[in-house]
């Protein structure tokens, strides 16, 4: 496996080691396709697809998903080749029914969709987004997608719109101003989106329905402390917002916070502060929201001097349940997934990363950006991986749970909260993963 740094981390050195690389696999024939090999596909029944700009190839690097055989932890020969329409692969979005994935390409500010029964492009071009994105979603119709793209040019207004996509024509069909539009969240019945941006204080509320129609689709709702993430009741009645505050520059001395907003009549109501709030999950009555604190010290037993905090809040009463910080890693959470045993792994970008080798009597240390929490017991694992986390899926039915990490792809055992033996090596540069079957 090549190893760098978080992020898009090849250097032009790392890229002509892949080139040497993928020259030895093809000339040794390590790489060869398999008498049982048919052309088309992997032919597999539970797959997840791993976007990985940097596949080797005789002609160099090259973009591809990867296939994986879900249900035994085996890379497929099969990739989905994305040379012609995303030359840097990597943010993946699967529809509802799982007959298609989006895949955002961060060199071209496009999206492509692949089919996933034929793996391989559906489109005969990308569909051109107006500027980067990290949070984009396919709407409950399968037709529709949404992107928030908070450098879009929107004339006479500030940055930032939601743009609307119509799948089945590749083009953008609608364009929502809202400055600074980062993040979306849609509810559970689709009935509405919410938008988020990192240096605002209100959240506006799409109405998908009114889109295309005379009425405005957009409520903007007043007032928050730089919300930038939304967690839906499961009947869809309330969200919670969290308040990022002053990790994303909010004032200091105010805690971040988790606000209910009153999706029947769009008004916001009781707020209760909590340590840090950038990512959430919902789990029963349980809003499990993680953030880093400016200032959170780690406590002993580490050589991180920074840290992160988990807060358990009972959204019945609307009351943080536990008495101590649960402390995590640093760095910007913006990913969190419940494993099958309870377990919730959190990931972040830009964290502070520990890399000291074992000397005498020291054993040494290494953690990166994930934490694994059991909601069983409360405990805490920091796994020894370095660099962000960019990827997390849990694999349905099964006790195994994904995770990309600093470019590599690493399949955790949730019954004793560690990497299970067997492991799958994606050469190249792993970013995202996404279970693409039921």
């Amino acid at each position: 496996m090549l190893l760098g740094v978080p992020g898009l981390k090849r250097s032009s050195i790392s890229i002509a080691v892949v080139v040497a690389v993928s020259i030895i696999l093809v000339s040794c024939g390590s790489y060869s396709k398999p008498s049982s090999y048919q052309q088309g596909g992997s032919h597999l029944k539970f797959r997840a697809f791993v976007s990985n700009p940097l596949q080797p190839s005789s002609f160099g690097p090259t973009p591809v998903l990867n296939v994986v055989d879900a249900s035994k932890d085996v890379l497929s020969f099969s990739t989905v080749s994305l040379a012609s329409s995303s030359p840097q692969p990597g943010l993946m979005a699967v529809f509802p029914n799982k007959k298609f994935t989006l895949v955002f390409g961060a060199s071209n500010n496009s999206i492509t969709v692949v089919s996933n029964a034929q793996e391989a492009v559906s489109q005969s071009a990308p569909i051109p987004l107006p500027a980067s994105t990290e949070s984009m979603f396919v709407w409950i119709d399968n037709l529709t997608a949404y992107a928030a793209v908070p450098n879009a040019p929107v004339t006479g207004q500030p940055l930032g719109a939601v743009e609307v996509l119509n799948l089945s024509a590749g083009i953008i069909s609608a364009k929502l101003p809202v400055p600074g539009a980062h993040y979306i969240v849609q509810s559970h019945n689709g009935n509405r989106i919410l938008v988020l941006g990192d240096n605002s204080d209100v959240v506006t509320i799409i109405a998908p329905s009114l889109i295309g129609t005379s009425m405005n689709p957009l409520t903007p709702v007043c007032c928050f402390d730089h919300p930038v993430w939304g967690v839906f009741s499961s009947d869809d009645t309330t969200a919670y917002i969290l308040n990022c505050g002053p990790e994303c520059g909010g004032p200091v001395g105010t805690p971040a916070s988790i606000t209910v907003l009153d999706m029947n009549t769009n008004t916001a109501g009781t707020t209760v502060p909590v340590d840090g709030a950038t990512i959430g999950l919902l789990s029963g009555s349980t809003l499990y929201v993680a953030g880093t604190p400016p200032g959170t010290a780690c406590g002993s037993g580490t050589a991180a001097t920074s840290c992160g905090t988990l807060s358990v809040v009972d959204v019945s009463s609307m009351t943080v349940t536990n008495t101590n910080p649960i402390i995590i890693t640093d760095g910007y959470h913006n990913r969190m997934e419940m494993g099958a045993m309870g377990q919730i792994f959190i990931g972040a970008r830009n964290c502070t990363n520990i890399n000291i080798p074992p000397s005498g009597s020291n054993p040494g240390e290494v953690r990166g950006c994930l934490s694994i929490f059991n909601t069983t017991n409360s405990n805490v694992v920091i796994p020894p991986d370095i660099g962000d986390v960019t990827g997390i899926q849990p694999i349905l039915n099964r006790s195994v749970v994904y995770v990309v990490e600093n470019g590599e792809l690493r399949i955790y055992d949730t019954t004793i909260d560690k990497l299970q033996s067997k492991q799958i090596d994606i050469i190249g540069q792993a970013i995202d993963v996404k279970l693409v079957d039921f």
